[in-house]
Order: C-alpha cells, then structure tokens, then sequence
C-alpha cells in the first residue's frame, strides 16, 4: 500500500478548463479587445445616465478580465480607455466622479498592464504553468509508486512538502527485480525546498529510476553521485538510503550517502534498532563516494523505517532527542495497530516548514 500526496483529479480538471479559455482567448485576441473597450464606453455611458446602477468603477472588472485574458499591449489599451474615461467624465462634468475614483481606476489600469508585461516575460505564469506544475507532481509521484509485492510484504510511503507547497524535494523510487524476488527502495532529500527543489527532485527521481535495479546495489550510490556532479547545480547535493530486500528470505542490504539512519522496528523482543549507515557524504559532494552497507534480517511483523532529515529537525531538541522521539512514536502507532506512515507523521506534529518523507516497510 502506498500513500502519496497526489493532486485530485478536480484540480486539475479545473486547470485544463481554465487553459481551454486561455487558448480560445489568445486565438481571438482582436475580437475581445474591441469587445472589452466597447465594454469600457458602455459602462461609461451608463456612469452618465444611470450611476446607480453603472457606477464607473464598474470598469475595475473589464481591466481585471483584460489583465488574465490579453495581451500586454491589448491589457494597456483597455486601461487607457478606462482610465481616460473616467477622467473624461470627471472633467467634463458629465458624471459624479470622485476624486476616488480617479485614482482607483488609474491604479487598477496601471497594475494590469504591470501584471501582463511580467507575464509576458515569463509563459509559465497562469493556468498553462499551473497545469505544467500538477503534471510535474503526477510524474513525480508516479515514480515513487511501490510495485506489486509478494503476499506478506507491505511498503506505506508519503511524502510532505514545506508549507504543503506543490512541490517536495524529497522523493522515494522503488523497483523490483524480474529475475528474483526482490525489492529496492531509494529515499532522497534534495537540497532546498520549494519549486526549484521540486524541478531538481524530478529530474533525480527520473535519473534515480533507470539506475536503480540495472547494476548491483553496491555501485548505485556511486553512480548517482556520479550523475548529480554531472549536473553542475550551484546548490547541488542531496542525501539518499538505499535498501535491498530479499522478500523470500527478509535478508536485506542497506547503505546510506549523508542521510539519517534508518530503523529496524523488531516485533519479537520489542528492541527499535538503529542502523549504523552513516559515514558516506551526501551525493554530489565528492568525486568518489564510497558507502559502507549494513545487512539485517526482517522477520515476521518486523518494520524497516526509512525517512528525511525533516522528520528529526526540531527547534529546542538535539538530534539524538528528535530522533528518539521519531522511534517512540513510530513504536507507539507501529506496536498498536493504530495505522501507518501518515499516522506517524501525525503523531510527531513535525513542524511543515521542511520537507518531510517516510517509508514503512512490513512483514506480515
């Protein structure tokens, strides 16, 4: 079973909807200037016949509407338009313009036209960039699905962003082997946080996927630190735990680059055992990374538990204090049935100002 923080598929239908209306607007860009201008000098004419009904302000909703559906240049004729309407008006006496009105109007014409010339600058802004980042999430989220597992085996994962944003830099990519029954798992935390920790995350887990499974488990973690020095981020490191499990056996291989150690949760004598994996540094900080395993045994009802560092990192505890509290809380749900990974992560009540990802792996 696999928990992931997918987006719905109403957003996104809301999304592709709003794209449709922003392509058929850019194909009639002509017919809707003119149709918002005449728009303008009809609520104009009605400022001077009925203004309690057709305030002049009511304009402020047509400049809005040119701002998300015209061009810049487009967006500056319809705020000039009303703009010199509303002053015309004032001048000439014709209508009851305020003072206020003057500058709102004036200020919402400005802002439109500021709003489209940065847009215009940047064409993933609006709903097409918006339906770009839902189906960058999908991918994302697509490669840190867990295959099908044997009968006896369970994997629970999800994956928190910093201050529930879209994106996460932490990631989990799984694979199993067509030649036997095994499973890998990789949990990676990207350096940053946000968008551009998202966009490299991607990037990663696609990279991450291909190797992974496609040599001996041994040369994985030197060839991702390979592939990241590659890469030649200015911010471009990131830690990762990587396990091999045999799952007719439960025999398992572990090995870690900079990453907080993982947890064998053993149901037969109650004892969480710490997994010494640290000693490696992150990926993409060395030329040649050198990682030394662990191996261990997952017995029935036994849970091996993976996460970040987002999950220990908390003001006013050590990291031996967080990371304590983590496993008491992880027994705590684990030993009484209570629930999974996202249980766990509520029971800790982490702060959301990191990006925070878990993995359980179960035998039943």
């Amino acid at each position: 079973m696999t928990t992931r923080a997918d987006p719905s598929a109403a957003t996104a239908s809301a999304l592709r909807a709003r794209t449709r209306w922003q392509r058929l607007a850019r194909r009639n860009q002509l017919a809707l200037t003119g149709a918002l201008v005449a728009l303008v000098l009809a609520l104009g004419l009605g400022t001077q016949r009925q203004p309690a009904w057709f305030p002049v302000t009511a304009c402020l909703v047509v400049v809005v509407l040119a701002a998300f559906l015209l061009r810049y240049p487009a967006v500056l004729l319809v705020g000039l338009v009303a703009a010199a309407m509303t002053w015309g008006l004032r001048w000439t006496g014709q209508a009851d313009v305020t003072p206020g009105d003057l500058v709102a109007v004036s200020l919402a014409a400005g802002a439109a036209a500021w709003f489209a010339l940065v847009r215009q600058g940047q064409p993933l802004r609006g709903a097409t960039g918006e339906l770009m980042i839902v189906d960058l999430r999908d991918r994302l989220a697509a490669h840190g699905r867990i295959p099908a597992l044997p009968d006896g085996w369970r994997v629970e994962s999800v994956v928190r962003s910093a201050h529930a944003d879209a994106f996460s830099g932490d990631f989990v990519v799984a694979t199993t082997h067509r030649s036997g029954p095994q499973l890998e798992i990789v949990v990676v935390d990207v350096s940053g946080k946000g968008q551009e920790a998202g966009v490299r995350s991607l990037q990663l887990s696609g990279a991450f996927g291909g190797l992974l499974g496609a040599m001996p488990r041994e040369q994985f973690l030197p060839a991702a630190n390979d592939y990241l020095l590659d890469q030649a981020w200015d911010e471009g490191f990131a830690t990762a735990v990587h396990v091999a499990v045999d799952l007719q056996s439960g025999e398992y291989w572990i090995a870690s680059a900079g990453h907080p150690p993982p947890a064998h949760l053993h149901a037969g004598s109650g004892i969480i055992e710490v997994l010494g994996t640290v000693g490696s540094p992150a990926l993409g900080v060395v030329d040649e990374l050198r990682c030394r395993g662990v191996v261990g045994r997952i017995d029935t009802g036994d849970t091996l538990m993976l996460y970040t560092d987002g999950l220990v990192d908390s003001p006013g505890l050590s990291l031996e204090q967080a990371t304590d509290r983590l496993l008491g809380v992880a027994d705590e749900v684990l030993a009484t049935r209570r629930g999974g990974a996202p249980a766990v992560l509520d029971g800790l009540r982490s702060d959301d100002s990191d990006d925070r990802a878990l993995v359980l792996l179960r035998r039943d």
